[in-house]
């Protein structure tokens, strides 16, 4: 049987719209039994930016179980637990920091040095621009520890018609980097 288990955490960046096709996307791979767990850390920031942003509370309609940041006891704060991917989306630039530097403070921070230290799959949706110099130094740090960067940057080949089909070329990214099924547009076709 599949045993992927997926983590994501949604910081208070801007770009709950990335967040909420993420879920939408992992939901119907739970569904059909390609993923067999997902387990969400949202923070209170990035609840109030989802509410703003999408104007209503929907992150909790989801079936997923919700931890709380301060949730030191949840399964994927040890690598025992199995949790092959994680996706911070959208990353802020302050949760980027504290993961480059090993700053285990909270859920979120504890469980991506948990998937780097065990050499999973950790990728940051980076919502950030322009960008310091201190911002390209913590990715160059999470790149190196094996992270991935995956910039909120849209692509414009499928010709997207709406707001939800420009942000979902940022997700498909970030799924086809996750290794999970998708159907999506690719270059070419």
């Amino acid at each position: 049987m599949n045993s992927t288990k997926i983590i994501v955490a949604i910081t208070g960046a801007s770009g709950a719209i990335y967040a909420q096709l993420l879920l939408q996307k992992l939901q119907l791979l739970l569904q059909n039994n390609t993923i067999t767990a997902v387990g969400v850390v949202m923070s209170k920031n990035a609840k109030d930016v989802w509410q703003y942003e999408l104007g209503n509370t929907d992150y909790d309609k989801f079936p997923f179980t919700f931890y709380d940041k301060t949730n030191f006891m949840a399964p994927f704060a040890s690598g025992s637990a199995g949790y092959t991917t994680m996706i911070v989306c959208p990353c802020s630039m302050g949760t980027l920091a504290r993961i480059a530097h090993g700053t285990s403070d909270d859920l979120v921070t504890r469980a991506a040095d948990v998937i780097l230290k065990e050499r999973r799959k950790l990728i940051l949706l980076a919502r950030e621009t322009p960008l310091n110099l201190i911002h390209i130094n913590n990715m160059k740090t999470v790149t190196e520890a094996g992270g991935i960067i995956c910039p909120a940057t849209p692509s414009f080949y499928s010709r997207p018609q709406t707001i939800q089909e420009l942000a979902l070329t940022v997700v498909d990214r970030v799924v086809a980097l996750a290794d999970l099924p998708n159907v999506s547009y690719a270059w070419g076709e």
